[in-house]
């Protein structure tokens, strides 16, 4: 049976369209120009920054908040808490603060934290847990059945350099690997790492998974002057056909 978590707080899109149609989320907004750019191009999620030591993309709290109420504003972008933080009281905060309802815990925050905020929000959030691959090998492999049941709603898949570095890191997951891991798992996965609109056809095997659920970027979202570009947003929409794909998009 496929595993799908409750699509309350999904896009609206998401919810009209297929229940296997993919969502794209494009992380690493920082203005409204950002915002307006990404609803317009076909995106379905918009990564917000938060507790990220050092990230390219780090906003204070109040510019998550006013970031956050564009995305809604524009009636298809969903804001998506993007945290290396464990702490849970201060990420209630922030939940309370800006209405977010999507958290994207990005770093190796273990179960606890997902049982904890749960309980703190209930009903209102949408947990993404990222799994970290290197060399084919799970960091997180021995606490996926922890997370599962402490009520993560969806798995991200993504690579963990050599040096240790997570996020926004452009390097390619290999499909074999996806595979073999999310076949250990039960709960629906978004896929990031390297991803782009010339590489869809090497994930094949994934994008046909029951519970794949789309694709996570930044890179290839951005041209050589690593600025958001609408093309690239675009592309990446009708490539991965995820859930705007077939909309008029500029």
């Amino acid at each position: 049976m496929m595993v799908t978590p409750d699509t309350e707080g999904w896009p609206a899109q998401a919810r009209r369209g297929s229940p296997s149609a993919p969502l794209l989320k494009v992380c690493g907004a920082t203005t409204p120009a950002d915002i307006e750019l990404l609803a317009q191009a076909g995106a379905d999620l918009v990564g917000l920054w938060l507790g990220v030591p050092d990230g390219h993309a780090e906003l204070p709290l109040p510019q998550v908040a006013a970031l956050a109420s564009a995305a809604r504003a524009t009636g298809c972008l969903q804001p998506v808490l993007v945290t290396f933080s464990a702490d849970t009281d201060f990420l209630r905060h922030v939940v309370e603060h800006t209405g977010i309802r999507w958290l994207q815990l990005h770093a190796y925050q273990p179960p606890p934290v997902i049982k904890t905020l749960h309980a703190a929000v209930p009903g209102q959030l949408t947990i993404v847990k990222t799994l970290h691959l290197r060399g084919g090998t799970c960091v997180e492999r021995p606490f996926t059945a922890a997370y599962e049941r402490a009520g993560t709603d969806l798995f991200l898949l993504d690579t963990v350099t050599d040096d240790g570095r997570v996020g926004s890191t452009g390097q390619q997951l290999p499909a074999p690997d996806v595979c073999a891991l999310v076949d250990d798992t039960t709960l629906p996965f978004l896929l990031a790492g390297g991803i782009s609109a010339r590489n869809r056809a090497d994930y094949d095997s994934v994008a046909g998974h029951p519970r794949f659920r789309g694709i996570d970027v930044d890179t290839a979202a951005r041209d050589e002057q690593a600025e958001f570009e609408a093309a690239s947003v675009s592309d990446l929409a009708r490539a991965w056909r995820t859930a705007r794909h077939h909309e008029e998009v500029t």
